[in-house]
């Protein structure tokens, strides 16, 4: 049994399958990916994961419990913690602003905060958001706008903000989209590093194949809303259903 076990999720929009039958299982503290070209469910069966949209029907359990039901918010504070396609992060506050706003809702278990001030004058939070930003290589940059960072940065931010959390599976849509290669390959490195720091399993929905296959353990390929297969990236690879669906001769 893996950390995530999905089994038999079905989900139509009107006259559209977006999703067929489709199974996962994550094991876990490893690095899972699911690839497949557009429109193959993939966003469909992220949002399932947590809880943006009920399946018509199958079931999701994470850790021994479903997460089917639950709000968003909900399965956050199970464990799961999700990483946007676009950073999710507070432009107009400094770095350490930003990681001290779920710092401190994580100590004080809410983030009805009355402005940035309402942290001030709280030394333990305050180390525990700079412990975060030394784990992603970010201290140095504590007092620049969050604005004015790099895509990579940005990126690098928004899971430190995650991070604070602890979680035990991260969802990682396109988390390197519109990056630079050189941003890219400093994101994989540090995806590296928080797995090895942390053991934390992460589920990754990504179209790079160079990213795919530098950080997966396993790929699940989705094919218009239906599990084509699932395996090892050296088979996937050469796997003649995903190459003609989706990789052709894609290189690494």
């Amino acid at each position: 049994m893996g950390i995530l076990e999905v089994k038999g999720i079905n989900k139509r929009f009107g006259g559209l399958q977006a999703l067929g039958d489709v199974n996962l299982s994550v094991a876990e503290n490893t690095v899972h990916a699911i690839i497949g070209p557009n429109g193959a469910g993939k966003s469909t069966l992220l949002n399932v994961l947590v809880g943006k949209l009920i399946p018509d029907s199958g079931s999701v359990m994470f850790d021994g419990q479903s997460v089917l039901g639950r709000k968003p918010h909900e399965i956050n504070q199970m464990g799961i913690s999700r990483v946007f396609q676009t950073p999710e992060i507070f432009a107009d506050l400094s770095v350490f602003e930003n990681v001290l706003i779920p710092c401190f809702a994580k100590r004080d278990g809410s983030y009805k905060l009355q402005g940035i001030g309402a942290v001030s004058g709280h030394g333990d939070v305050h180390d525990m958001a700079e412990a975060i930003l030394a784990d992603v290589n970010m201290l140095d940059k504590r007092h620049m706008i969050a604005s004015s960072l790099s895509r990579g940065d940005k990126r690098r931010l928004e899971m430190a903000m995650c991070l604070v959390q602890e979680p035990k599976l991260l969802l990682l849509d396109e988390p390197t989209a519109g990056m630079a290669r050189a941003d890219t390959n400093n994101t994989i490195d540090l995806l590296k590093e928080i797995k090895e720091k942390r053991d934390i399993t992460m589920c990754i929905i990504e179209h790079d194949m160079h990213v795919v296959f530098s950080l997966s353990e396993r790929i699940t390929v989705l094919a218009q809303g239906m599990p084509l297969v699932e395996d090892t990236p050296d088979n996937i690879k050469g796997h003649p259903k995903v190459r003609e669906a989706y990789l052709g001769e894609a290189q690494v």
